[in-house]
Order: C-alpha cells, then sequence, then structure tokens
C-alpha cells in the first residue's frame, strides 16, 4: 500500500475519516489507563493497540470506500491479524479478546482454529501478513521486541486455581479493550476528544456525605432504635479505614445499612485511593429506594454548580432523554461514575457475560468498594461463580467487597472462600441483636389452615394494621379474596379496595400486578400507616427486602428462616412499641417453589426454628441452619454452580454466558398491560413501543425500558395457554400484551371467575 493513508472508520461529521494509526494509539492510551488500576496496563495497551490491524489489507481500505458511499457496513473481517499478534506478543488465550472484540468472547475451540488457519500459510495467513507489514510501517510499536508483561500475579503457578484467574484477567482485559474501542471510535464521530470522567475526590464526597447524613439524622422521629443505628453507624464508618478485603455488614433490619454501608464505603475509597462505590440490591423497588438515598446524600442540590456522582443503573431506570438523563444514559454504558447503584442482576450477568457492550463496564470494578446488599438473596445454583469472582475481584484486582444483610449466610463455609479472611464491620452482634430485639414470634404451625380462617384472624388483630406474606402469587390472590369478602360480609369493617377514609382497607401485592400498580400500592401503604389507618397488605414476599414498612402485627407462612428473619424486619420496624407480633402460619392450601435449593431451605429451616425451638434471630440457629441447607444440596459443588466453573477453566465464555442466568427465565413470562389510569400521552407512546417491537424495528434498549412500568409476569405456562386462548399476543421473544381482563386489585388473577378465565381450569 505504500505511503497510502489507512483508516478505521468513515468520515464524521466534519467530513474526516479515522486514521488507523490514531485509533490504535488512542484506543490503547486509554486500555492503558483503564488496566493499569489492576496492574496490567501494558497488556491492556497491546491489546488495544492490534485489535484492528487487520484493517491494514487493501481489500478492507477499498470497502471502507465503497460502504462509506453507500452507507454500509464493510464486510470484511479484519479481526485474525491481530489475534495472531496478541497470541505471539501476550499469549495464546488473550488472542480470543481481538478476536471476539466485535461478536463476543470465543471458546477455546474457535481460537484454536483462527490461530491454526493463520500458522499454516493458507490465505488467512497471508492476509494477516499484509495488514501487519502495513500497519507495522506507521505503527511500528505493535511488532514489540520482547513478550507483553502481564501482571506478577498472573505468572505465578499454584496460585490458587490459575485457570479462573486467566479467565477473570481475560474478562477484564476484554472490557478495557471494548470500552477503549468504543469511546475512541465514539469521539471521532463526535470529532472531539474521548469522554473519560476524572477520579472522584472521595474524601470530598465523605465530607458532604456525612454533612448531609447528620441534617438527616436529625429530622429523624427519634424513635428508640435511633440511638442504636448511630452506635451501628459509627462502628461501621471506623471499620471503613480497615484493610481492603471481604467485609461483613450484619446488622439486624432496620439498623441503618443502607446509610451505614454508604458511609463505610466513602472512607474506605477515600482512605485507600479507591475509585468508585458500586451497590448492588436484588430487587429494583430496593435499587430505586438506595439510589435516591444516595442521590440525596451526594448529588448537587437544586441550584448548587457540580457534576452529578449517582447513576442509578437496572432495567426501569430513566436513561432517555436529554440534560441528566442524557449522562445517565451515556455513564451507564460503561458505569463512568464514582457511584453505581443497580442490581445484582445487571452486576452478575454482565461479569459473566461474553458481549462487548455488556462487559465494557466491567473494570470499573477494579479499585472499587462493592457493596453488595441483601446477599442473603443470592441464588445458592450459582454461589460458586459468584463467590469465586468476587475472591479474584479482591484478591487481583484491588476491590472490596461489603457482604450487607440481616441474614448473613454462612458463605466461608463453601470452598469458593475458604482461607480468605472474614472481616467484621461490628462487633458483638449477637448482643446487637439482643438490643434490637422488637418482635415476639408466635407459632401457629397446626394443621388444617384454611385461607378463610386465616382471614378471620388477620381480621381479629386488635391494632387493625397487618401484613401478611405467602409464598406465591397464586396464594396471595386467593388469601386477599378471603380477607375481601370477609370484609364485604361486615360493610362496617372497611373495604376490599381503594376506598380511603378511616374504614379497614385491604391491599394487595404480587408481580401479577405491573411495577407501576404495584409502586402505587407501596406508596398508598406508606401513607396509611403514617396516618395511622387501618390497613391489611396481603403480599408475596416481594415486600421483605429493603422496603420501609411498620407494621404492628406480620404474619408469614412458613418459609426459609431468612425469608421470616426478613418478614419479622416489617414490623416495630421503629420500635415505637414494646414488641411487635410475627405469626408464622401453616396454610393447608399453601404452595411453595420445588427446586432443590429451596426444599433444603425448608427442611434445614423446619430442624432449627419452631415452637420449642429457635426464632429466626437466633444467630447460632441461623449458622447451623445454613451449614445443614448448604450441606444438603451436596458437597461436590454441582448445586452451587460448579459446572459454570469448569466451563469457566476451560474458558468456554459463549457456554458460560448461556449457563449463567440469574433470574431463570424458563419458569416466568414478562406481560405487558396498559391499565385504565394509564395517561393518554403515556398509552400512546408505550403503544407506539409496542408496535415497533412487533414489526421487528430498531428500538434501543429504551422500549423496553419504558415497558417495564406496565409490565407484571406470569408463569410460563400460563402464558402460554392465555396466547392460546386469545388472551395474550406476543410482542418480541417471550414478552406478551395481556388482552384479557386485569383485576383492580390483584392484577392477573388466574382465579378471576370471569369465563374468559376458564383457559386456565
Amino acid at each position: 500500500m505504500g505511503d497510502r493513508a489507512l483508516h478505521a472508520h468513515s468520515v464524521n461529521g466534519a467530513g474526516v475519516r479515522h486514521e488507523l494509526a490514531a485509533h490504535l494509539r488512542g484506543s490503547a492510551a486509554l486500555a492503558r489507563r483503564f488496566g493499569e488500576v489492576f496492574g496490567a496496563g501494558e497488556a491492556a495497551a497491546y491489546l488495544a493497540l492490534v485489535h484492528d490491524v487487520g484493517k491494514g489489507t487493501c481489500v478492507w481500505q477499498e470497502g471502507l470506500v465503497r460502504a462509506e458511499a453507500c452507507n454500509e457496513r464493510v464486510g470484511v473481517p479484519h479481526k485474525s491479524a491481530g489475534a495472531l499478534l496478541a497470541s505471539r506478543f501476550v499469549g495464546r488465550s488473550f488472542a480470543a479478546l481481538v478476536d471476539g472484540h466485535h461478536g463476543g468472547l470465543p471458546d477455546r475451540n474457535r481460537v484454536r482454529d483462527v490461530l491454526r488457519a493463520l500458522t499454516t500459510g493458507g490465505p488467512e495467513a497471508v492476509t494477516a501478513g499484509e495488514a501487519t507489514a502495513a500497519v507495522q510501517q506507521l505503527v511500528p510499536e505493535i511488532v514489540p521486541a520482547t513478550k507483553v508483561a502481564l501482571p506478577a500475579w498472573a505468572c505465578r503457578p499454584g496460585g490458587g486455581d490459575g485457570a479462573l484467574m486467566l479467565e477473570m484477567l481475560s474478562r477484564m482485559l476484554f472490557s478495557t479493550l471494548v470500552d477503549a474501542d468504543f469511546l475512541d471510535t465514539a469521539a471521532h464521530f463526535a470529532d472531539r476528544a474521548p469522554s473519560v470522567r476524572a477520579d472522584a475526590d472521595m474524601e470530598a464526597l465523605r465530607k458532604r456525605f456525612e454533612v448531609r447524613r447528620e441534617g438527616f439524622v436529625a429530622g429523624r422521629s427519634g424513635g428508640s432504635v435511633d440511638g442504636v443505628r448511630e452506635e451501628i453507624y459509627q462502628q461501621v464508618v471506623a471499620a471503613g479505614a480497615g484493610a481492603p478485603g471481604m467485609h461483613v455488614l450484619h446488622v439486624p433490619t432496620g439498623g441503618g445499612k443502607t446509610l451505614a454501608s454508604a458511609g463505610f464505603a466513602l472512607r474506605h475509597a477515600a482512605e485507600h485511593g479507591l475509585r468508585r462505590v458500586v451497590v448492588a440490591v436484588p430487587f429494583i423497588s430496593v435499587t430505586e429506594q438506595n439510589a435516591q438515598v444516595y442521590r440525596e446524600m451526594l448529588d448537587p442540590l437544586e441550584g448548587e454548580v457540580g457534576e452529578r456522582v449517582v447513576l442509578e443503573h437496572h432495567s426501569s431506570a430513566d436513561l432517555d432523554g436529554g440534560g441528566a438523563a442524557r449522562w445517565a444514559r451515556l455513564a451507564a454504558e460503561n458505569w463512568d461514575a464514582p457511584v453505581v447503584v443497580t442490581t445484582t442482576v445487571q452486576l452478575f450477568q454482565s461479569l459473566f457475560d461474553r458481549l462487548p457492550s455488556a462487559m465494557r463496564k466491567l473494570h470499573r470494578l477494579a479499585g472499587s468498594v462493592i457493596v453488595l446488599d441483601e446477599v442473603q438473596a443470592l441464588p445458592d445454583r450459582l454461589l460458586a461463580p459468584i463467590l469465586s469472582a468476587l475472591r479474584s475481584l479482591v484478591d487481583h484486582f484491588g476491590a472490596t467487597v461489603v457482604f450487607a444483610s440481616a441474614t448473613q449466610p454462612e458463605f466461608w463455609s463453601l470452598r469458593e472462600l475458604a482461607g480468605t479472611s472474614r472481616l467484621e464491620m461490628v462487633q458483638d452482634v449477637e448482643e446487637l441483636f439482643e438490643r434490637l430485639r422488637r418482635v415476639e414470634y408466635v407459632w401457629r404451625l397446626e394443621e388444617g389452615l384454611t385461607w378463610d380462617v386465616l382471614a378471620g384472624d388477620i381480621l381479629q388483630e386488635p391494632e387493625r394494621q397487618v401484613l401478611a406474606v405467602v409464598n406465591t402469587t397464586v396464594d396471595a390472590a386467593r388469601l386477599h379474596r378471603a380477607v375481601s369478602e370477609a370484609v364485604a360480609d361486615d360493610p362496617g369493617v372497611g373495604s376490599a379496595g381503594g376506598v380511603e377514609g378511616g374504614l379497614l382497607l385491604v391491599l394487595h401485592l404480587s408481580t401479577r400486578m405491573t411495577a407501576g400498580h404495584r409502586r402505587e400500592v407501596i406508596a398508598q401503604v406508606k401513607k396509611r400507616l403514617l396516618e395511622g389507618l387501618p390497613t391489611v397488605v396481603v403480599s408475596t414476599s416481594l415486600i421483605e427486602a429493603g422496603v420501609d414498612l411498620d407494621f404492628p402485627c406480620v404474619y408469614r407462612a412458613m418459609a426459609p428462616a431468612e425469608s421470616l428473619q426478613q418478614a419479622a424486619g416489617r414490623s416495630n420496624r421503629e420500635g415505637r412499641r414494646d414488641r411487635g407480633r410475627v405469626v408464622i402460619v401453616r396454610p393447608a392450601d399453601g404452595g411453595a417453589p420445588q427446586d432443590k435449593a429451596y426444599v433444603a431451605a425448608c427442611d434445614a429451616t423446619g430442624m432449627f426454628f419452631g415452637p420449642d425451638l429457635s426464632d429466626p434471630d437466633d444467630l447460632a440457629a441461623l449458622t447451623r441452619y445454613y451449614q445443614d441447607r448448604y450441606s444438603a444440596q451436596g458437597s461436590d459443588g454441582h448445586a452451587f454452580g460448579e459446572p459454570i466453573q469448569a466451563l469457566r477453566r476451560n474458558l468456554d465464555f459463549p457456554k458460560v454466558a448461556e449457563a449463567f442466568q440469574m433470574i431463570e427465565t424458563d419458569h416466568t413470562t414478562p406481560v405487558v398491560y396498559l391499565r385504565d389510569s394509564v395517561d393518554d400521552a403515556d398509552r400512546e407512546r408505550t403503544r407506539q413501543d409496542i408496535d415497533r417491537l412487533r414489526r421487528g424495528l430498531p428500538c434501543g434498549p429504551g422500549a423496553l425500558r419504558r415497558l417495564q412500568p406496565h409490565t407484571a409476569s406470569l408463569p410460563r405456562h400460563e402464558a402460554a395457554a392465555a396466547v392460546d386462548a386469545g388472551l395474550a399476543s406476543p410482542i418480541t421473544g417471550d414478552l406478551v400484551e395481556w388482552l384479557g381482563h386485569y383485576d383492580e386489585h390483584r392484577g392477573l388473577d388466574r382465579d378471576q371467575p370471569e369465563d374468559r378465565h376458564q383457559y386456565l381450569v
């Protein structure tokens, strides 16, 4: 090609093509910056430097000119030359990163076949040689004099599970590569320098947080638990000066966990030069709640000048539009924000994905404080890969992990954490639980307890504010109907629906209601509790984790011990009474999940908790419970996701991504329904989104986010039956639109007596 210029991308708005040398060096500079955080700056820079070397061939350059004229893709492969260079100068396994920088990380066999074709003198080898020779004239450093250095720990034999360390290093280096590539390419088309936010001043954020928290605490109600919360907070923040590692925040429900973990994270980051705080929570409702707390404590106040600090990133977060929303959308692509509040699904699905769009954010976990709230909700079936990955992030990538929960699982009894230090953030946890004991447990496990009897008992509770938590959505609908019918039989008692006032109101919460509907009910419940109005709420377990409600009495269907304790956290939460009441019941017709982990948890619960046994806040019994629960599922690790670990050791990235599913999508189907209360503008926009999705038109993630408030879920078999009966219509993938009846209180109630529901019988 002589001295002809080589280009990486077509013309931008200023009419300028992206020079290949500039793109390679620009991407390398960004990747080096990202990789230096975990001691792999040189390797990260080199992989980015060679990722597009294959664009140096005549056929690719000519294809770029044609594509530019027709506004089409070049359509000429360009990854092989860089993959071969990566294999030669970094290591054979790292060729996968260059080979997958567009389509996703491949498996080991794919890399082997690519490299074999490049070393046997065939057409691929000739093309790769041509590209390398052409680019080397402009960027001679693509062929270094020696091999590229890797982190020292990656080169030490016998340093733990070497195959898993290599796999995690590959993921993190891939993240630096694809993020650098995205950023440098976007900068070209925007005709500006790449946009990377400077590291936040964590000490300044810590001071801002402390000032605002003091104002918040001063304005609290002054309940009896406030003094204990302050003691907890001071202990936890003091622990922030301790060494990085795996920290455990074990405090009772209502102990101020959100503020305490935030105070710890900010001090720890300031003390140790860490770059950001990532908070992950199992449920979107809790994520929204926690994100609001962080925003109030850290973001600029109205009228203040300054950059936004807190990024809320999950499926229903509003990331579209202009201004602050545009910043959120851009930051969500690679978590370029000082504080990220997300879901555990988003965090771990990204960590074990293989696609560039999901993985480009991963390098931001290096040198970060990762707060895992409500860790008892992590699924047993995935604990091996999750705990192994977290250990790698702590041991080799400069992260600190916080396990936060009122019900701490015994993770250290599993081999993935064997030999690691468990750093307790609160001293004398047993004494703390005793001081914050705010409920008494009443065990009613007799046989033959019908929904009607249970409804009558609930309505006899003297304080007239009762939460009843059951195990399935069907059970929630049936108990809600039983309580509602009992109320209807006595018109002077109250209402089964939305009648405000002094009469008792019976409300329902489950995933058969749309997300927007659930949020409205939770807001209504909070308002009525504050006003002292008589209220009965029948809910599934979605209300148990992080939803700040305070009932004098809670009924809980028998369930695993951590669920019983979480439900108890909704009773007498503020300590305004001597004791709240938690009534544990066993409904005769009650359902429950039947997966192996849930059955093992229920069996272990029955061994340690109940009348004449322990209560669920007995910490010694909880320890034995978790140990028995884990051992009951087998000691070979299969139940905890060991097959995924085997795939990781084999560098089979596609199969890992397929096998690692935080949400078992085989069991449920998302169902869209537009309630009558949806305003006209929202209805029109949502109908347009549904139409575009049905027609397969480009929508981006914004359409699915906008549908989220209007989405409920159904068991897959029910959704399929509804489609067959004409009561639901497919939209895209497994997403369907509901065309049948939607109960104004219970949502998609399968027991609704209308003829249109008889397809379920």
